[in-house]
């Protein structure tokens, strides 16, 4: 192949990296008032820290070029705190009981 393939391949390749970093550094930041709240189980916040730590440790599962195990965690933890936060009900200002009726439906507040 000729090399202005290759850097185009890398270019790519560079931009996919940097669109997940962004992406994610938006979702840890969005996360952050979530890791505050009383009603999240302490596992879930330590699970987003300890992966924290792990993105930014020199101790990779991968070499650093390749940073797929380091926003793998980070994603997985990111997950878990958001479906905590859901079973817990954080972030509407409402207990998780009160956002539903009876029949599984929304409350007629009208809010999502």
């Amino acid at each position: 192949m000729d090399t202005s393939v290759w850097l185009l391949i890398g270019a790519l390749v560079l931009l996919l990296m940097a669109g997940a970093a962004a992406v994610l550094l938006v979702r840890v930041i969005r996360a952050r008032r979530l890791l505050v709240d009383a009603g999240i189980p302490l596992r879930n916040k330590a699970l987003v820290w300890a992966s924290v730590i792990y993105t930014v440790s020199p101790v990779d599962l991968l070499p650093d070029p390749v940073y797929l195990d380091d926003i793998g965690f980070l994603l997985l933890a990111l997950r878990s705190l958001h479906a905590a936060a859901h079973a817990a009900g954080a972030g509407r200002g409402r207990p998780a009981a009160a956002q539903t009726d009876a029949g599984g439906n929304l409350s007629a507040s009208g809010s999502n």
